[in-house]
């Protein structure tokens, strides 16, 4: 006899002659009773977790986790096998624990929400993040006088809108050319006023931040300081953009987290900057994470631009990966031009001549699209 008290499952018309139907009713039945159950287990998860903060304690337990695993393998009554029971709930428990994690966390102000405008940076009379792709080019130093007004005077002839080169330049070696410090930042400044270009220079700490935001249009964060918090903050507040390079040991959610850091501080003028990260390959200077474009452009509102010349490290590749960048949906690629690259006091392998530059802009020519942004 049944139990008296369990209610009758209703039975859809038609089952009697199709116990599939009937079958799969029941199924979805089930289902439907097992989200409920794991509904009710994470809020008991959520109650755990308030609990495990007021005594100080961490949240996961891999003792606890072992123990209710072993005695589910116990209580198995068939027909699935014990690794497949296992299975099943190590998902269920890492569910748990992200969701632990996550309660409470804010959400990142430079996340892609509904509602939320992307981020579209006007810098100098130009604009980064709009419809069409920019380039922002320029040599890896400022060397000389002559040798950025040269390099400004061919580029904005062909176009581009956004001069870049470093002023303070971070080395590896302590021996090599550091750059001309404040006196680049104002060559790079008036070469880029003369021809209508705005102006991206790197800067290294809150010294040099606060000498070059009087004179360039915006700031760039390199590699080795995407997690100096304190630098972030200090330049979130000099009323410039911000070009953060992601660095080149740190994951995407960490990139983001120190982008967090910028417009935590009242700055969302944020361009992202994918540079290459440290692999094992040694046929590059870095490895391109082309995948962090369109990763970076899904979760965030900020223009994602790709430096392809840091991440190549040699100049023959570069039409190839920017071409790969702009497919990948990248606001922009930044390349590294050169009168004559070969008396570069930096980085001379990676930087184009005006003829290579050319080459390059025949090669991504389809994904520039018609010039929305016409030269002064």
């Amino acid at each position: 006899m049944s139990d008296p008290g369990t209610p009758p499952v209703p039975v859809p018309p038609g089952a009697i002659d199709d116990p599939i139907a009937a079958l799969r009713e029941r199924v979805g039945e089930i289902n439907r009773g097992m989200l409920g159950l794991i509904s009710e287990r994470a809020a008991l998860v959520l109650e755990i977790r308030a609990a495990k903060e007021r005594l100080g304690l961490p949240l996961f337990s891999p003792e606890r986790e072992q123990e209710m695993l072993e005695e589910l393998i116990r209580a198995n009554p068939g027909p699935f096998t014990d690794a497949t029971v296992r299975h099943l709930f190590l998902e269920i428990f890492r569910a748990s624990l992200d969701l632990m994690q996550n309660e409470g966390r804010q959400a990142l102000r430079v996340s892609r929400r509904p509602g939320a405008p992307d981020v579209v940076i006007e810098a100098g009379g130009h604009v980064l993040g709009g419809p069409w792709p920019a380039i922002i080019a320029g040599p890896c130093a400022v060397e000389t006088e002559d040798q950025v007004e040269e390099t400004a005077a061919a580029l904005s002839q062909r176009g581009v809108r956004f001069l870049r080169a470093g002023a303070w330049k971070p080395r590896t070696s302590p021996y090599e050319f550091q750059g001309l410090g404040v006196e680049g930042a104002r060559l790079l400044s008036e070469a880029g006023r003369r021809h209508g270009m705005a102006t991206v220079t790197e800067v290294v700490d809150s010294r040099s931040a606060e000498a070059a935001a009087p004179l360039v249009d915006i700031l760039q964060i390199g590699t080795r300081n995407m997690s100096n918090f304190e630098l972030l903050k200090t330049v979130a507040g000099l009323g410039r953009p911000i070009l953060l390079k992601r660095g080149f040991a740190a994951t995407l959610e960490e990139y983001l987290q120190a982008a967090e850091y910028v417009a935590a501080a009242g700055n969302e003028r944020l361009i992202l900057c994918e540079r290459g990260i440290r692999t094992f390959e040694r046929a590059t200077r870095f490895t391109l994470d082309v995948s962090a474009v369109p990763i970076l452009r899904q979760e965030s509102r900020l223009p994602v631009v790709v430096d392809v010349s840091h991440a190549a490290g040699r100049r023959d590749l570069l039409p190839a990966l920017a071409r790969a960048s702009l497919a990948a949906g990248a606001s922009g690629v930044m390349i590294e031009v050169h009168p004559r690259p070969q008396l570069a006091l930096s980085d001379a392998r990676q930087q184009l001549d005006f003829a290579g530059f050319d080459a390059l802009l025949q090669a991504i020519r389809p994904f520039l699209g018609p010039n929305p942004d016409p030269a002064p």
